[in-house]
């Protein structure tokens, strides 16, 4: 007996290790110092211009829209999802990524579809402008069914913590404009998949008269990055706080950045919600109020700013490509949390 007789075959994790070592390199900026196969990756990072420059970090991982990727034996997309997904959270709170790391953890290490996996990594991470500085594959046998996979990620960018975006400075007055999503994102998966494919008993491959596409090619729609359409509007200081709609939707990830005292009143009706959303309300017969606390509803990211600097927001928005931001509300006192306008569904 031996190692590759348990179900690990190092000789086949060193040779993925080869070809994911040009994949990462076509990502590194000039602040790499290292290699991939490193023990750790070193990372130099420019602190020019910069007044207190303060690190900002986030992990998150892609969730059960993976088990979409199984199904459809596409594996490219959701890499991109894992890197989007974090430099967003990272980028709410006025930080750039500077590297990136991946964990991908498997029973039986299937070569191509790792590969694949990160190349969407990397991907990403040419897109955001950091580094894939390194990461870690881990084959498990028994951990993960055939053919299955996790998959996580950590980012780490710079800030100058003058200019962190925090909330703290949001007022009653203050407008609440929103940036389309491309979808679910990587949210609300293990309820989506539920009402198509066990409820509805449809497949990946089945086409949605309403979604204009097959399930699958909806479903693994990537999640959106914001940092081109955002960065000139941060680094002109136009925005109070900002908001990543994920897990929790407009319900619970809008308080995150409220200051006691501010209700961010929303009107449903200042923006086209997409047919998928539609869709899946209809068919599983899901509460608005949950539909709202699910999902993205096809606003992906919320900007707070002063009312007196909304045109100029949009401006640089329209300017940096943004063309479909939308005023969705505005602060009000009261409670901290999130009240809706137009339509039931509660607050």
């Amino acid at each position: 007996m031996d190692y590759k007789a348990a179900g690990v075959d190092i000789d086949g994790a060193n040779a993925l290790v080869a070809r994911v070592r040009d994949l990462a390199r076509g990502t590194f900026t000039g602040g790499v110092l290292s290699d991939i196969g490193a023990f750790g990756g070193v990372f130099r990072p420019d602190l020019a211009g910069f007044v207190e420059p303060v690190l900002v970090a986030s992990a998150d991982g892609v969730g059960t829209k993976l088990k979409v990727a199984f199904a459809t034996g596409r594996h490219d997309t959701v890499g991109i999802d894992l890197v989007n997904h974090c430099v967003n959270d990272i980028l709410v709170q006025g930080a750039r990524p500077i590297f990136f790391l991946d964990y991908l953890a498997t029973g039986v290490l299937g070569p191509d579809v790792a590969a694949a996996v990160v190349a969407g990594v990397a991907e990403g991470c040419r897109a955001n402008g950091c580094a894939l500085l390194g990461g870690e594959t881990a084959e498990m046998p028994g951990m993960y069914a055939a053919g299955e996979y996790d998959l996580a990620g950590f980012v780490v960018g710079l800030a100058d913590r003058p200019a962190l975006v925090d909330g703290r400075r949001i007022a009653p007055g203050d407008v609440l404009v929103g940036l389309p999503s491309s979808g679910l994102h990587t949210n609300g998966y293990s309820l989506a998949r539920r009402i198509l494919f066990e409820s509805l008993g449809l497949g990946v491959d089945s086409h949605v008269d309403e979604l204009g596409c097959t399930v699958g090619e909806e479903l693994l729609k990537t999640h959106r990055s914001y940092l081109r359409a955002l960065w000139p509007a941060i680094e002109a200081g136009l925005v109070k706080g900002l908001a990543h709609v994920t897990g929790g939707g407009l319900s619970d990830n809008l308080p995150r950045i409220l200051p006691d005292g501010c209700a961010a009143h929303i009107d449903r009706a200042a923006w086209p919600v997409p047919p998928i959303f539609a869709f899946l309300q209809a068919r599983g017969e899901v509460p608005t109020a949950d539909m709202y606390r699910t999902f993205n509803m096809g606003i992906g990211m919320v900007l707070v700013c002063e009312a007196a600097a909304e045109a100029e927001l949009r401006a640089v928005l329209s300017g940096a490509g943004e063309g479909g931001a939308v005023r969705i509300g505005e602060m009000r006192p009261g409670t901290r949390g999130v009240v809706y306008r137009a339509g039931d569904g509660g607050s």
